[in-house]
C-alpha cells in the first residue's frame, strides 16, 4: 500500500496569485439560455471564477506567487534548492516550465527542478516528493509552485464542463521543522479509469492536426467541443468519489493511528458543492472545519487545496494546527495527507 510517513518537514509559508478577470457564472450566457445558466450553476454551487487573458500562462501565475512569497518573508534565493513546478498546463512540451521559472526567479544554477503533471491530486502527491527529499537530502529550501489555466482547457460550448473551472498559482515554501512532528499521505490509481476526465488530441497518442481543433457538436444535448478541449464524465466521477474516497480516508486514519476529531480542518478538494457535501455528511464534519473557494474560485484542479489554505485559512493558522488534504482528479488518481502546520506565514492574495 502506498502509504508513507514523514517527520519533521513542513510547510512554512504560503502564498497565491489570481488573475483579475472575475467571472460571474450567472451571467455567463453567451452560448447558454439564462435558465439553462441557472439549472447548471444552482447544482454546482460555483458563482464566480477568475479566468487569465491569452498572453498569462500558469507560469506566470507561480512567479508572482512566489515573488510575493519570498519578499513577505524576506527569502535569501540562494538557500532555495529544490524547485517542483505543478501543472497540466505547462508553458510548453519542453523545455520543463520548473526551469524557466527557476531562471526567471534567479534561483541558484546548483538548484534542483522538475515538473510534475498529474491533475487534481498533484499538490499532495508533490508534497509527498518534496518531504522526501528534503528528508533524505541536504536541501535547505524547497519551492512547490502549483498553477493551472484551466479556461484554456475546456470549451465555452460544452455545459458539462463550462461553468466549473477557474485558473489560479500558489506557492508552497518547505524546510525542516522539529514542531510539525510526523506527516501522513496515502496514495492511489487506478487507470482504467482514464476515460472519465481527459483531452483525446494534442499528445503524440492522437497528435494535433487540422482535424483536432475543429468543434463538433458531441451528444444529443448540443455539447459542442474539440478533440483538443478536455471533458468529464461528471456522473461517473462522482460514482467514483463516494466508492472510492471515504475508504482512503479510513485507511490514513487507521495508518496514522489519529482520531477524527482531532483535525482542525479539512481542506477537500473544490469539485463541485455536491461532492464536497456528500463527504463532509459521510465524515459527519462541522461547517466551520471545511474552508470553502468553490464559491468564487471555482475548481482550479491542482491548485485548489493550496489556494484553499491560502485564502481561507490565513488568519486561523496563529496556533500549531493539523489538516486533512484530499484530492482526487483525472487519471484517476487519489491522495490525502495528514499535515501539520506551525509558524507558517500566508501572504494576501496577489491579484495579476
Amino acid at each position: 500500500m502506498a502509504l508513507i510517513t514523514f517527520e519533521n518537514i513542513g510547510i512554512s509559508a504560503m502564498s497565491a496569485a489570481l488573475p483579475r478577470n472575475v467571472i460571474k457564472n450567472y451571467e455567463y450566457t453567451e452560448f447558454f439560455t439564462s435558465e439553462e445558466v441557472k439549472e447548471v450553476v444552482d447544482k454546482i454551487g460555483i458563482f464566480e471564477r477568475r479566468f487569465t487573458d491569452a498572453d498569462t500562462c500558469s507560469s506566470d501565475l507561480c512567479f508572482a506567487a512566489a515573488e510575493k512569497l519570498i519578499a513577505d518573508n524576506n527569502i535569501d534565493r540562494s538557500e532555495i534548492d529544490l524547485l517542483v513546478f505543478i501543472s497540466q498546463t505547462p508553458d510548453y512540451r519542453m523545455p520543463a516550465t520548473s526551469i524557466i521559472l527557476q531562471e526567471r526567479l534567479k534561483l541558484s544554477t546548483t538548484t534542483m527542478a522538475f515538473d510534475i503533471t498529474l491533475g487534481c491530486s498533484a499538490f499532495i502527491y508533490g508534497l509527498s516528493v518534496v518531504y522526501g527529499l528534503m528528508q533524505t537530502g541536504s536541501f535547505r529550501k524547497a519551492l512547490i509552485l502549483d498553477g493551472e489555466t484551466r479556461s484554456k482547457v475546456y470549451s465555452k460550448k460544452d455545459r458539462r464542463t463550462a461553468f466549473i473551472f477557474g485558473d489560479a498559482g500558489v506557492a508552497a515554501l518547505i524546510e525542516r521543522n522539529d514542531k510539525v512532528g510526523k506527516s501522513y499521505f496515502s496514495f492511489n490509481s487506478d487507470g482504467s479509469r482514464e476515460d472519465l476526465i481527459k483531452v483525446n488530441a494534442g499528445g503524440y497518442r492522437h497528435p494535433s492536426s487540422s482535424e483536432t481543433v475543429i468543434e463538433k457538436v458531441v451528444d444529443e444535448f448540443g455539447n459542442i467541443r474539440s478533440e483538443e478541449q478536455g471533458y468529464m464524465n461528471g456522473g461517473d466521477v462522482f460514482n467514483f468519489v463516494i466508492r472510492e474516497i471515504p475508504k482512503d480516508y479510513k485507511r490514513i486514519f487507521e495508518y496514522a493511528g489519529i482520531e477524527i476529531d482531532t483535525i482542525d480542518y479539512f481542506v477537500f478538494h473544490q469539485a463541485n458543492s455536491f461532492i464536497n457535501s456528500y463527504l463532509a455528511k459521510k465524515l459527519k464534519l462541522e461547517a466551520d472545519k471545511l474552508p470553502s473557494t468553490l464559491e468564487k474560485f471555482g475548481n482550479t484542479s491542482s491548485v485548489s487545496v493550496p489556494l484553499t489554505i491560502v485564502s481561507e485559512l490565513k488568519d486561523k493558522l496563529d496556533s500549531p494546527k493539523t489538516l486533512f488534504l484530499s484530492a482526487f482528479g483525472v487519471g484517476m488518481t487519489w491522495a490525502s495527507a495528514i499535515i501539520n502546520l506551525s509558524d507558517c506565514v500566508i501572504s494576501e492574495l496577489v491579484e495579476i
